[in-house]
């Protein structure tokens, strides 16, 4: 079968905003749909079955197949309990969608650990819990879909946001590496940092941009990495307001010293170290 007709994606934090824009695009294509979604406020807090079984119902309504889950990301039994709805209910797994997050704002100097805790364990480890629960499956099947919601705060920074931008660019670490190990299994690992008006945003971005990024604008480009078609691996996206746009580390050549230089050496060689005018894209050297 052709693009995501009868798979079975799982899509983490799927009860509003982004997660249930996926959701009803893939449902929609042809997908079998595990719709996950703790049902808690923005900060992580609280718990409710509603927002994942609203999505589902809609989904069914329209004629689509998916089922809800109600469990935490943030932990592996939580992680398991979301993949084993999609077996028992589907009976397979084929892709997940690592969407769920929280957040928890405030400047650098006054983050306290359990903040900085709180949203690396939903965004960093929910995404490795999940994932990881899938992957034997992916092996075996020869066959898995993997997307994580990395953000342009992790690509580029954004104020009162350390917390989150750690979390977010550690995703796009992961799924550099999911690539590599995954490619003679036919899993593709890709990361998509959606720009989209949601209750995530509602107060990080202007209103004048917020009205102009519909969250069903980020949604194909999601489909398409759960498909069968996709070979892109190891890939991150900005996507929002109908543009799609890839985003790749860069290196320049570098100033090559034969022995270590003293501080006022590289002192005068910093601006030629700086200089990025003849980049080119980046690889590890040692890997």
């Amino acid at each position: 079968m052709s693009g995501v007709q009868d798979k079975v994606i799982v899509i983490t934090g799927a009860g509003g905003g982004l997660g249930r824009a996926y959701a009803h695009f893939l449902a929609d294509n042809g997908a079998c749909v595990v719709v996950n979604d703790l049902g808690g406020a923005r900060d992580g807090t609280g718990y409710s079955t509603s927002m994942a079984d609203a999505v589902v119902e809609e989904i069914r309504a329209a004629g689509g197949q998916a089922v809800p889950n109600y469990s935490s990301v943030a932990t592996p039994e939580g992680a398991a309990e979301i993949i084993d709805t999609a077996l028992s209910h589907f009976g397979a797994i084929h892709g997940v969608v690592n969407n769920a997050g929280i957040l928890r704002d405030t400047t650098f100097h006054k983050m306290t650990e359990d903040e900085w805790d709180a949203v690396i364990k939903v965004h960093l480890y929910g995404s490795y819990h999940v994932t990881r629960a899938a992957w034997p499956h992916f092996r075996e099947q020869q066959f898995g879909r993997v997307v994580v919601a990395t953000s342009t705060t992790g690509l580029y920074g954004n104020f009162g946001q350390a917390n989150y931008g750690a979390a977010k660019l550690g995703l796009v670490g992961l799924i550099n590496t999911l690539a590599i190990e995954g490619a003679k299994y036919n899993i593709t690992a890709n990361a998509v940092a959606p720009l989209a008006r949601t209750r995530m945003t509602e107060d990080v971005a202007p209103k004048e941009l917020l009205e102009t990024l519909d969250p069903t604008l980020v949604a194909p480009a999601v489909g398409y990495l759960m498909s069968t078609e996709n070979q892109d691996t190891g890939s991150v996206f900005v996507v929002g307001g109908g543009l799609v746009q890839r985003v790749a580390v860069f290196q320049n050549d570098g100033v090559r010293f034969d022995s270590a230089p003293s501080l006022a050496e590289i002192t005068s060689r910093w601006a030629e170290i700086s200089d990025m005018s003849g980049a080119k894209p980046g690889r590890n050297p040692v890997g």
